[in-house]
């Protein structure tokens, strides 16, 4: 195996620190780096909401049958203009 300069270089740091062996640095290295960063307690999601204001002339049921309306009289008036 062959290591970078700078991760033999943290092994090595880490050999001096825990008075191990370089087997020994490498192992818990790789154990360490493939078990992954510790989890923190999941914190519950929760959507953030804005008011919209109300206004009864529009209904909010109804906005998909608008846009489908809208989108129709759109391509409507593109294919009169092209002739």
């Amino acid at each position: 195996m062959t290591l970078d300069a700078d991760t033999e270089a943290l092994l090595r740091r880490l050999m001096r620190e825990r008075g191990i062996s370089f087997k020994e640095a490498l192992n818990q290295a790789v154990r360490l780096g493939a078990s992954g960063p510790p989890r923190a307690k999941a914190s519950r999601f929760q959507q953030r909401t804005f008011k919209m204001g109300f206004r009864p002339e529009f209904r909010w049921d109804k906005s998909l049958a608008l846009a489908e309306s809208m989108e129709d009289e759109e391509l409507v008036r593109k294919l009169q203009t092209r002739k």
